[in-house]
Formats: C-alpha cells, sequence, structure tokens
C-alpha cells in the first residue's frame, strides 16, 4: 500500500513537472509560429526534429541507468559513477556528431546558413547530460529532482527561445536561445550526479553497451515520429510545409502529454514479471490519446487557436488527424519503453520497417498534407497493435554480472 501510495504522489508530481514543461515548450513553438513568417516556421521545426532525434542518446542513457537502478540498488554509487563516466563520452561525440552533419542536413532542409544545424549540435551536449540524471533520479525514485528536470528544460527553452527571438526574429537567433537555455535543467540536476563512485568501481562497458542498444531502439522511434516533420520540409512548398508544421503542434502535445505514465511505471515495467503493468500502462496512454482527439475533433477552432491562429486556417478541418497520429505514437512510445525495461531490443527491427513504411508511402504515393498525417497515423497504429500483440508477458531481465 505504501509503495503504491509514493507511486501514486510520484505520479502526480512528475506529470505536474512534465505538463509544465510541455506547456512551456509548447509556449515556445506558438510565439515562436507567430514571431516568423511560416517559411521560417517550418525551417525552426526541421530543426526540432533534429534536437529530437538527437536526443535519443540522453534517452538511451536516461533508460539504462533508470533500469539498472531499479533492478540493482545495491549497487547505486557504482551504477552512478559509472553513468558519469559514460556521459561524458556520449555527449561530446553526439554533439560533435550532429554539428558535423550541417555540411549534408542544411541543403537537404534548405537552411540558409551552416549554423542553425551547428547550433543542434550544441544544445544537445547538456540535453545528454540531462538524461544521465533523469535516469538517475527516474531509477531512486527522485520524483522531486526528477520534476525540476523536467521544469527546467521547458522553462530553459521558453525563456531562452523567446528573449532570443524578442532581440532578432529569426531562425539562428532562436536557436542561440535554445542552446543556452538547455543548460538549466542540466543544472538543475547535477547534485544527482556528484559524490558517486569513490568506492569500489564498475566497468562502464557494459553500461555503454546497453546504452548504445537502447539509443538505437529510440533512434528509430524518434526517426518514426520525426520524419514528417522532415518529409514535409524537404517536399512540401514553404506555405505547406509551414501548414504542416503548425499541425504538429497538435500532434506533439497529444504525443508529449501522456509520457509522464512511461516515466512514472518504468521500474514497474523494469521489475514487473507479468503482462499486466504494460496492459495497464498502454490503457492509460490511450485513453489520454481518445480525449485529445475527441477534443480536437469537437472544437477545431479552438485547437487552430493552440497552433498558430488565423494564419493556419487552412488546416483546421485536419488538425484532428494530427491529434490521432501524435496519440498513436505516443503508444508506440510506452512500448518502446517497455521493451528498454525489458531488456528486449527486437523491437527495433519493428520500428525501421515502419520508418520505411512512411518513407514509402510518403514518396511512392505522392501524399499531401492529409495524406502525410494519415500514413503516420495508419503506420503508428499498425505498428503498437504488433508490438503489443506479440510482446513477451514476462519482463524481468537481471542486471548483468559486471554491472
Amino acid at each position: 500500500m505504501r509503495t503504491t501510495r509514493a507511486t501514486m504522489t510520484g505520479g502526480t508530481l512528475v506529470a505536474a513537472g512534465m505538463m509544465t514543461m510541455n506547456i512551456a515548450v509548447y509556449g515556445f513553438n506558438v510565439i515562436a509560429a507567430r514571431a516568423l513568417l511560416p517559411k521560417e516556421f517550418g525551417a525552426l521545426t526541421a530543426l526540432f526534429g533534429i534536437l529530437l532525434v538527437g536526443t535519443v542518446a540522453s534517452l538511451g542513457l536516461q533508460a539504462v541507468t533508470a533500469r539498472r537502478l531499479a533492478i540493482d540498488p545495491d549497487h547505486h554509487d557504482a551504477i552512478i559513477g559509472a553513468t558519469v563516466r559514460v556521459t561524458v563520452i556520449v555527449a561530446s561525440a553526439v554533439g560533435l556528431l550532429v554539428a558535423a552533419s550541417t555540411v549534408v542536413l542544411t541543403p537537404v532542409l534548405k537552411l540558409d546558413s551552416h549554423w542553425a544545424v551547428i547550433l543542434c549540435g550544441a544544445t544537445l551536449v547538456p540535453l545528454t547530460v540531462m538524461g544521465a540524471e533523469s535516469g538517475i533520479a527516474q531509477g531512486t525514485a527522485r520524483w522531486g529532482a526528477l520534476t525540476a528536470i523536467y521544469v527546467g528544460n521547458g522553462v530553459g527553452r521558453l525563456l531562452g527561445g523567446a528573449i532570443a527571438l524578442v532581440i532578432d526574429p529569426s531562425v539562428n537567433s532562436a536557436m542561440i536561445g535554445i542552446a543556452i537555455g538547455s543548460w538549466l535543467p542540466a543544472l538543475a540536476g547535477a547534485r544527482l550526479m556528484l559524490g558517486h563512485g569513490r568506492g569500489a568501481l564498475i566497468s562502464r562497458r557494459p553500461l555503454l553497451k546497453e546504452a548504445l542498444f537502447s539509443t538505437h531502439a529510440l533512434l528509430a522511434y524518434f526517426v518514426l515520429s520525426n520524419l514528417d516533420s522532415l518529409i514535409a520540409r524537404n517536399r512540401f512548398d514553404e506555405h505547406e510545409s509551414g501548414l504542416y508544421a503548425s499541425g504538429l503542434i497538435l500532434a506533439k502535445a497529444a504525443l508529449f502529454f501522456p509520457q509522464f505514465v512511461s516515466v512514472v511505471l518504468f521500474p514497474d515495467l523494469a521489475r514487473a514479471t507479468t503482462h499486466h503493468a504494460r496492459l495497464r500502462a498502454v490503457s492509460l496512454v490511450a485513453g489520454f490519446g481518445a480525449l485529445a482527439v475527441l477534443a480536437t475533433a469537437l472544437l477545431p477552432r479552438v485547437a487552430l487557436i493552440l497552433v498558430g491562429g488565423h494564419q493556419y486556417d487552412e488546416i483546421t478541418g485536419r488538425l484532428w488527424l494530427f491529434a490521432v497520429a501524435g496519440s498513436c505514437l505516443a503508444v508506440v512510445h510506452l512500448l518502446v519503453f517497455d521493451a528498454l525495461a525489458r531488456h528486449a531490443h527486437g523491437i527495433v527491427f519493428m520500428i525501421w520497417g515502419a520508418v520505411l513504411a512512411v518513407v514509402a508511402a510518403a514518396y511512392g504515393l505522392g501524399v499531401g498534407i492529409t495524406g502525410l498525417a494519415l500514413t503516420v497515423a495508419l503506420v503508428a497504429a499498425s505498428l503498437a497493435a504488433v508490438v503489443f500483440v506479440f510482446a513477451p508477458s514476462h519482463s524481468r531481465v537481471p542486471a548483468d554480472s559486471d554491472a
């Protein structure tokens, strides 16, 4: 009873923190949509897609750290010490890799300057550190610290990005502000990584290996969940790209809102030995998704206000499709983290198959705005059904002997 009550309290706290983070991020998106021209906002949305894909390393570190701490609490200090050493390597590598990709991504995304993608790389360094800190807080059930990290992430982007847009309403300026603001969550969780690993050290190789496996699965998922923003930027004209970007604000809201479920229940999923924890988590996420779709379908004009206002009128009647797509991707997100909790990385092949299906439909069938949103929704729903049906019931995986 005490454990259940603590989980509920932690869930409420983390849900409030993630809601604050998502509202702040959403608030910045609305500010950017109004401060920038549709073609510029389309470019900024594509850059957000790069950031989201780049955060797979952060989420990979979070998942492996939380899992190991949840199932092996006796090696608490040693696991955190190894996590700190791995985080330095991963954060540096991710930042440099994304920054170097500017030579390819700048022309592909039709950006005016190479600096925008370089700034994405700079932003991902503190965000990767934040992921490790979140994993420590999550695995040790320090929900207050995790909430502070999430709030810092949202507030950092909102304040940094908004102030930058006031100074200079441009894509590069917005990215500079976001890069600076991204250090706020890393600073909020810094104390979680200090003072550990002074005793017996454990090898960082098993943790790094598992983090790479987790990152691969999350990379596949984030490519799937952000691919349409890149396709829209590459395939549609600048006006249509901006319209699709406004619809994506709603899709991301439907995707991000129920993610507190996977965060709070992740330790339970890691320790579970039956399918009941997974069924409960999927039911909660699907319920939130159904509410989002219903609200959007009944109140499309209100939804339009939330995604940018009258200059995006053309997308009003199709906003419910974006809510469906985001809700289906939210269920897939939960199932991916369930697989990571069970250390079951076979899911990655199914996700890459879904990615190929979206690409084939987008370019092979020549879909427009409606077709692309519908494609993402159908592919995500099919993937969720397949993963849920074929996932094994027993999820407990012991920690590696040398972890």
